[in-house]
């Protein structure tokens, strides 16, 4: 794409700088509006400016993926009244011998878990479990913050159903899941060793406090899990605060103006009122275990990853058999506006013509069969990841890179789709800003109602500057050898 006019490129770019500054400092004292008002602020200028039309900014809004984020949303949250996370959290607290251990224990366990659940999902759940983990031990929460939000990172890269970019380039690419997976996974397991290592030699004499028994920390991680922590079983809780009733549907609110939803046997299906609650909860818990199971088996089958995860959504809503607003009011819903402007504000940036300008600029030295092109390439897709997000960056190069690598081989095609998914995906950990799960577990752990923590763009960034460069520099030799 050639460059716009003038006018429009400086415009877009403008636009486009609104959008980066408030991401960063989303509470400017000139206009502390928050990120997600301002991911719509920089669509509606690129708008206001002419640097793209209406109609081309509801297309550039990629449907599948906020479907697939709802989704696996609505699914996280049935898996945590399930207590699957629970006993994730159970396991990284079982018999702990100190923070190190800790601290290695949420890599792995995030990790591999990111690779089943995506990236977004295992932050949602897990940041006030690590919180309350090193509240407990008297360990500071930013090594464990990091280590949950890279380690999130690193894992995802290992399958399509990871994260976002990845989802799009399995569509693109139309690389299988087996595939996808056996290319991918030597390169995330080294990453994630070569991550844990440098939190360890980074944080080594932070990570030192009391530990307590397993049995305690069993209790206080349950405790989390059904009371103070934002999930689903707090809402099927008795009530124990005064509360008024909620105009829109009769439900209970807490003093905290969060609907209580209390059980009415009345609109049970006769088959759970002759139920005792035992085996209509074991029902519940099994019916969402298999139903995750067969979401994974559909994923590896080839069948559509959006629509596969909306149906495992709406039929655990359906099967629960009760009002699903208290399961549909926790899907994060700022962050699917925030990515809905951002991928306005990116589409408009593109349309100025400055990252194809670059990466025509660039292109002759970024050829997949050498040594030289490849790290030249790296570099692209980690400063374009983090200045216009990673999934727009996957947008953007795919094609280009692909087309580029035919001339070479047909291998050298499937080589270059999955160091796209590798490098943007662990690009993401360069910067605050380089993922969602970043700003998922930044704001889940700054308004945590117990042991809240403000990972600022600085503290992350130290850490993740250096990670990112040697995570993504020993995991390239080893894509696609499998």
């Amino acid at each position: 794409m050639a460059l716009a006019s003038l006018p429009k490129v400086i415009l877009g770019s403008l636009a486009f700088a609104v959008f980066w500054m408030m991401a960063v400092f989303p509470s400017v004292p000139f206009l502390p509006i928050g990120r997600t008002a301002g991911s719509l602020l920089s669509a509606v200028l690129m708008i206001v400016f002419h640097v793209i039309s209406p109609d081309d900014a509801y297309a550039s809004i990629d449907l599948p993926i906020l479907g697939l984020l709802f989704s696996t949303m609505v699914v996280g949250g049935y898996l945590k009244n399930a207590g699957m996370f629970k006993h994730l959290g159970t396991l990284l607290a079982w018999k702990s011998q100190g923070g190190r251990d800790l601290l290695c224990r949420v890599c792995v366990v995030t990790a591999l878990a990111s690779a089943l659940f995506t990236n977004d999902t295992c932050c949602v759940v897990l940041t006030e479990f690590v919180l309350e983990l090193a509240a407990e031990r008297n360990l500071p929460a930013k090594p464990f913050l990091l280590a949950l939000a890279s380690s999130a990172n690193i894992g995802s890269s290992a399958t399509p159903i990871g994260n976002p970019q990845n989802l799009v380039i399995a569509f693109n690419s139309k690389i299988s899941f087996p595939k996808f997976l056996l290319g991918i996974l030597p390169a995330m397991l080294a990453g994630m060793a070569v991550n844990m290592v440098m939190l360890l030699c980074m944080y080594w004499k932070d990570l030192e406090g009391v530990s307590p028994d397993a049995v305690d920390a069993g209790k206080q991680m349950h405790a989390v899990e059904e009371g103070r922590s934002p999930s689903i079983a707090s809402l099927k809780s008795p009530l124990k605060s005064p509360h008024t009733l909620n105009p829109l549907n009769g439900s209970a609110i807490n003093d905290d103006g969060e609907s209580m939803m209390e059980e009415n046997l009345s609109t049970k299906h006769p088959w759970f009122m002759q139920c005792t609650e035992h085996h209509r909860k074991l029902f519940l818990k099994s019916f969402a275990y298999i139903v995750t199971v067969g979401m994974v088996v559909a994923y590896m089958v080839g069948l559509n990853m959006s629509w596969t995860a909306i149906t495992t959504a709406i039929a655990l809503v359906v099967v629960d058999f009760r009002d699903a607003e208290p399961c549909l009011v926790k899907v994060s819903y700022s962050l699917l506006v925030f990515f809905s402007g951002m991928f306005i504000t990116v589409s408009g940036f593109n349309k100025t013509g400055l990252p194809s300008a670059i990466w025509n600029f660039m292109a002759p030295y970024s050829k997949v069969n050498s040594a030289g092109g490849i790290s030249v390439l790296s570099i692209i897709i980690l400063l374009l990841s983090n200045l216009a997000s990673n999934v727009p960056t996957v947008l953007l190069m795919g094609n280009e890179v692909a087309t580029a690598a035919a001339l070479i081989s047909p291998a050298a095609v499937t080589r270059s789709w999955l160091l796209l998914a590798w490098v943007s995906t662990v690009a993401g950990n360069l910067s605050l800003l380089g993922s969602a799960a970043n700003l998922i577990v930044c704001e889940q752990a700054r308004r945590a109602p117990r042991n809240a923590y403000e990972l600022t763009f600085w503290n992350h960034l130290i850490f993740g500057v250096p990670s990112t460069l040697i995570v993504t520099a020993v995991g390239i030799p080893l894509i696609g050898k499998m």
